[in-house]
């Protein structure tokens, strides 16, 4: 009953943020999504609103925008009316960009076997046309922010083929989108996480 509830919708080139059960800081990064919307808005000809909408994952108003960003430092909990209103989200075409802020994975992970129980997260290849879009990334997903040392991976869930979720991990794109006085990040690399947010916000609404 719910699919496609979105494409009509005056919100259809807007994105909104998740606001989770569980703990995690959902909230983390608030200059972040603002700054990506003003790069997005002056780079990419997109008309999103300045202030994103905060959304539940339970609630129908999440069919109203093609791309849903989470982030967070730690525990993620869906219920099952959650997971069950996620899946329908992501099967009727919507698109979630799910950026680890430090210490989301292992709940992430859990959660998302809720909402496609028979999925795997699939590292993208550097390939991918996520990284294609609207800049060109060679060598792949970048690295922002260090942590534990790892490499930057970007994991991907495929709804028959298509991408339909994008788990950033070991990059921290949220923390080079935030204002510079956040992390004192040099301008490039700043700009590298806005361009990489920018290929995602274009690959959601295109795709």
């Amino acid at each position: 009953m719910l699919i496609g509830l979105f494409i009509n919708s005056t919100n259809a080139q807007d994105l909104a943020v998740l606001k989770y059960k569980g703990g995690g800081d959902w909230y983390s990064n608030p200059t972040a999504l603002p700054n990506l919307i003003s790069f997005c808005n002056a780079n990419i000809n997109t008309k999103m609103n300045p202030k994103p909408d905060v959304v539940e994952p339970s609630s129908i108003d999440i069919f109203q925008y093609p791309l849903l960003h989470m982030t967070g430092h730690g525990n993620v909990f869906f219920s099952e009316e959650d997971a069950e209103n996620l899946r329908s989200y992501l099967i009727s075409g919507g698109f979630i960009h799910i950026d680890d802020n430090y210490g989301m994975e292992p709940y992430i992970k859990k959660e998302l076997k809720k909402v496609f129980p028979n999925e795997e997260l699939i590292e993208l290849p550097k390939n991918h046309p996520i990284f294609n879009t609207a800049f060109k990334f060679p060598d792949g997903l970048p690295k922002i922010h260090e942590h534990d040392g790892k490499r930057p991976q970007a994991m991907g869930l495929f709804y028959e083929s298509r991408l339909v979720l994008l788990f950033t991990f070991e990059s921290d794109l949220g923390d080079g989108w935030e204002d510079p006085e956040v992390h004192n990040d040099p301008q490039d690399v700043r700009e590298k996480a806005l361009k990489m947010g920018a290929n995602i916000v274009q690959f959601a609404f295109e795709n």
